[in-house]
This record gives C-alpha cells, structure tokens and sequence, in this order.
C-alpha cells in the first residue's frame, strides 16, 4: 500500500507534469476519473496563468498580451510553484522573459519587468512609524560603523543600463505614444510605495551603493565604503542624515556592537 506522502506526490505529479501514468490506479468511482482530474489540472494551470499576468500588468503593456500570455503559460509549465504563498509565485519570471526567443530587441526587458514585478509590492505597502536621527545620539562613535538600519518596507532600489523609470512613468500616466524609443542611459532609481502612491527619484552613484547596501542588512561603516569605492565625493555623513530626514528607516539594530 502506498504511503499518503507517495500519494500526494503521485497527485503533484499528474496535475503539475501531466504525469496521469502513475497515478491513474487510485482514479476510482465515477465514469470519467481521468477527466475528472483533467479539470484539476487545467483549473491549476489557470489560477497560476492569471497570477503571473495580475503582478505584470506593465510587462504586458510593453510586449503585447498574447506574447506575455504565451510566455507565462510555458512558465507555468517549466517552473511550478515551490512554496504555498501564490502571491509570491512569478519572482523569476523577468528572468524567465529575458531568455525567452522573440524579445531580443528589448533589451530591458528583464529590468522593467523586475521593476513591474516590484511595483505591485509597493502599490500596498504601508510605511512603518520613521526613526528620528536622534536616536543615533544613543549610540558611541566606536560603534555606529556596526549599526544596521532598517529601510521602509515599501522601497526598492534598481539599476539599469535603459531609464526604466521613463518607461514605467508612461505607463502609470496612460498616456503613451504608439511607438516609444529608448536610447541607452545608465540609471539608478530609488522607488517609494506607500498606500497606493509611488514616487520615483533618480539618485547619484555613490548614495545609491550606500542606500542599497543598507537596505540589504549591511552595517553602516561596510554600506559607507561600497558607496566611497565608486564615488570619491561621498559623504556619508551627509547621506546618513538623509536616510533618516526623509523618513526611511524604520528600526535601528546595535545589538551586536552595544550603545552607550
């Protein structure tokens, strides 16, 4: 007898693969348990398809519906879910896409539908209550290279080598033109999302490297040396005080250096 693990994998298999073979023995009652388990399946394929379409809305306006929705269908195929949360589920689509046959003339394909990817997080996030700088007077000198910050939950770095940004803008405004040519542009974007509202900012290299790193975890004094290795005009003292005086830093962590 099999085992309900060796069931439920033999189940997987058929509605995620196809894979009927295997579990066709346990399909009783019924005229048509093979179909039965065919409207399984293609509910599955369908719930995921309309998940991956709902989170690039942007995506589909560049490419065109039927191209993104071909795309997602062979994605859906390929790459099944490996966690319960269907809201997380096309994290690796934009990968997914810049692989793909057919798009090689957008070139920044995969960076504006990462940035699609994200917009949908910041579209409902909620900021936290800010930290004021003066808590930082809590902690020694000696110590604050060891602080890590934690940024506001709706913010999202990104860089790219095609402004992305004019990109999304014209999206977000409805207000496209037929045909839009972009020419190569390195950027560096700082994304906030609050309650619906978005807000876009271009930011110099040095202070990108610095938010970046401490939005990622990275204690103070490491996040101020990658940005001073690709801006000799980094001030991080200055850069500091902007984190705070624009209200991204949620929480402060000294637990591994210790305050004064």
């Amino acid at each position: 007898m099999l085992s309900l693990a060796e069931v439920q994998s033999r189940l997987r298999n058929a509605v995620v693969s196809g894979d009927v073979a295997a579990v066709a023995p346990l399909l009783v009652g019924g005229q048509d348990p093979s179909g039965r388990l065919g409207i399984h399946r293609r509910h599955y394929e369908a719930s995921l398809l309309a998940a991956i379409m709902g989170r690039f809305p942007a995506t589909s306006w560049l490419v065109g519906t039927p191209w993104l929705e071909a795309a997602a269908a062979d994605f859906v195929r390929q790459c099944p879910p490996t966690a319960p949360c269907i809201a997380d589920y096309g994290r690796a689509f934009p990968a997914f896409l810049a692989a793909r046959p057919g798009r090689e003339g957008v070139a920044y394909l995969e960076s504006f539908s990462e940035m699609d990817w994200q917009l949908g997080r910041l579209s409902v996030a909620v900021d936290l209550p800010a930290l004021d700088v003066a808590v930082l007077a809590a902690v020694s000198p000696e110590t604050l290279l060891d602080v890590v910050l934690t940024v506001q939950p709706g913010t999202y770095y990104a860089e790219a080598i095609w402004p992305i940004d004019e990109l999304i803008g014209l999206y977000l405004s409805d207000a496209a033109p037929e045909q839009v040519t972009l020419a190569e542009s390195p950027v560096r974007i700082e994304v906030r999302g609050a309650r619906g509202k978005l807000r876009f900012s271009r930011i110099a290299s040095g202070d990108f490297r610095f938010r970046l790193a401490v939005s990622q975890g990275t204690p103070l004094g490491a996040a101020a040396e990658r940005a001073a290795l690709c801006d000799r005009s980094f001030d991080p003292g200055r850069a500091l005080a902007a984190l705070f005086s624009e209200g991204l830093v949620s929480d402060m962590d000294v637990t591994l250096s210790g305050a004064v």
